[in-house]
């Protein structure tokens, strides 16, 4: 299935539209002044809404969380600067490093209020252009030195590997990750540390197609524990016209058959704790034939909080506004007509403790 959605990491954003917060501290910043905020080295809730940020546009990543209401981020995207290295920076960017330089301030702050972020390797862009960090470096250990890079700086306790693209077809990177997964799990239960992986995958309304699922059978393969699978349940681009929130649900009940199947030994419940799903507001990149509301939002909430999921989660942030109605596909604004944050209020509950 052909995938042209806007997990890019490369682009340029234009202006956001009244209602959203400005530029702010996402680049060199200054160290935080506490080292351990309250968030640090802390486990995810067993149920959480995470949205995705575009961490290139220069805004800060904690204020954000602070104006949508967002507790938890997913913080996109870490890759290569060039096919063949082995040294990840946000967006690719050199004067990006992994280090409390960048985003450290913005991270810390979110931490402090009892949060935390989920940094995210790939994203379109980096898959097809051999950035990718496992398809870029060939080096097991140096991968997974990368991964316990960003444990030890940020004290953040879940990685996402977005995976698409040419990336979901190269047998070599994605063996390679995985050995590097299930290193750095040995390496965190030695040091009593906790580092969880989600796979964010894209799928078909019921379910991963054939080379998603084999993503996550050489997870099996390799001793690699998954313990996320994110579907992007948006960019179909079948030709179809849409229900999204019902397609969300049969495309997770196909992912739960097909994890049952690899997991047997897994209750039902153990099954669906393992299963997240990945929203884009609004209208996505194939047109208004997929068009996510903001009802359907209320909808998929309440289901995912019924079957008891482990991740709520939508890209990106920066869409959640109604600054250009009839616009698809774009990076600032969903294209429908609707409140700022409503897709972000609409997810918040689902966070454990949120509503309960």
């Amino acid at each position: 299935m052909r995938r042209r959605h806007a997990l890019l990491s490369c682009l340029s954003v234009s202006a956001l539209s009244a209602g959203l917060v400005g530029v702010g501290g996402g680049g060199a910043l200054a160290a935080p002044s506490s080292p351990s905020p309250s968030g640090f080295g802390k486990p995810l809730p067993a149920h959480v809404a995470a949205p995705y940020v575009e961490s290139w546009t220069g805004q800060s990543p904690a204020d954000l969380a602070a104006a949508s209401g967002n507790k938890y981020l997913t913080l996109a995207f870490l890759q290569t600067a060039t096919a063949g290295s082995c040294t990840a920076y946000w967006n690719g960017e050199t004067d990006q490093p992994i280090s409390k330089a960048t985003f450290g301030h913005d991270i810390a702050a979110i931490q402090a209020r009892g949060g935390n972020v989920i940094p995210s390797f790939g994203g379109w862009s980096a898959d097809t252009t051999g950035t990718e960090l496992a398809d870029s470096c060939t080096s097991v250990d140096a991968i997974a030195d990368v991964f316990k890079s960003l444990v030890s700086t940020y004290g953040i306790t879940r990685i996402d590997l977005d995976v698409e693209g040419d990336s979901i077809n190269n047998t070599a990177g994605i063996d390679r990750r995985n050995k590097a997964i299930a290193q750095v799990q040995r390496w965190a239960e030695r040091t009593g540390r906790t580092v969880q992986f989600s796979y964010t995958l894209p799928t078909s309304t019921t379910g991963l197609e054939a080379n998603g699922l084999a993503v996550l059978q050489n997870a099996v393969d390799n001793h690699a524990r998954v313990d996320v699978v994110n579907l992007m349940t948006f960019d179909y681009y079948d030709g179809a016209t849409h229900d999204m929130a019902a397609d969300t649900q049969t495309a997770a009940e196909g992912l739960h058959g097909q994890l049952a199947a690899l997991h047997p030994k897994k209750s039902s419940a153990q099954l669906w704790s393992m299963i997240g799903v990945i929203e884009m507001p609004g209208i996505d990149d194939y047109g208004p034939e997929e068009t996510f509301t903001v009802e359907n939002a209320a909808t998929v909430e309440k289901w995912a909080e019924a079957k008891r999921i482990n991740t709520l989660s939508f890209w990106a942030l920066q869409r959640d506004n109604g600054g250009c109605p009839g616009t698809g596909g774009s990076d600032s604004c969903s294209g429908i007509a609707q409140d700022t944050w409503a897709f972000s209020h609409t997810f918040e509950k689902f966070t454990s403790g949120g509503h309960r």
